[in-house]
């Protein structure tokens, strides 16, 4: 979903995961969590103002380093993630909340970003990475199964 605000446009993902939401939340805010499902291996200062080094290789040495803006132990937590198109970062706000019948419900929120051509282009493009991403998170949770060994992106 996109959606639009005074700020900006943003990129809106849902995702439903058969788990509990303090684990689920682990996977966006831990070492062990985050590789899970996404870089293969991290480092993390959970705190507002804190950091998280993600290492596309075990060794560190292909590295990127984003910000943590905000955290709350109770579900949410904002990256500072660099922009598809400049030399700009967008926020990645992600919050975990429980969802009565089905675990819980994770919600990524991405922006915000111009409106321009180029702009909605690399929005388009970034969406469909974190769709990807979303669903291997969801599926390590409920299949034990890591897309990233079977189908990478």
């Amino acid at each position: 979903m996109v959606v639009q605000d005074e700020k900006g446009v943003w990129t809106v993902l849902r995702e439903t995961i058969a788990a509990h939401p303090e684990e689920v939340f682990a996977a966006l805010t831990t070492e062990v969590g985050l590789i899970r499902w996404f870089p293969v291996a991290a480092q993390v200062d959970l705190r507002a103002g804190g950091s998280i080094v993600l290492g596309w290789d075990r060794k560190f040495k292909r590295t990127l380093t984003i910000g943590i803006e905000e955290f709350d132990a109770g579900g949410r937590i904002t990256w500072h993630w660099p922009s598809r198109i400049d030399d700009k970062f967008v926020r990645i706000e992600w919050s975990v909340h429980p969802s009565v019948e089905n675990g819980s419900e994770v919600v990524l929120r991405m922006g915000p970003i111009g409106i321009g051509p180029e702009a909605l282009m690399a929005m388009a493009e970034d969406a469909e990475s974190w769709r990807w991403y979303l669903c291997n998170l969801r599926t390590v949770f409920e299949a034990r199964v890591d897309m990233r060994t079977v189908r990478p992106l």
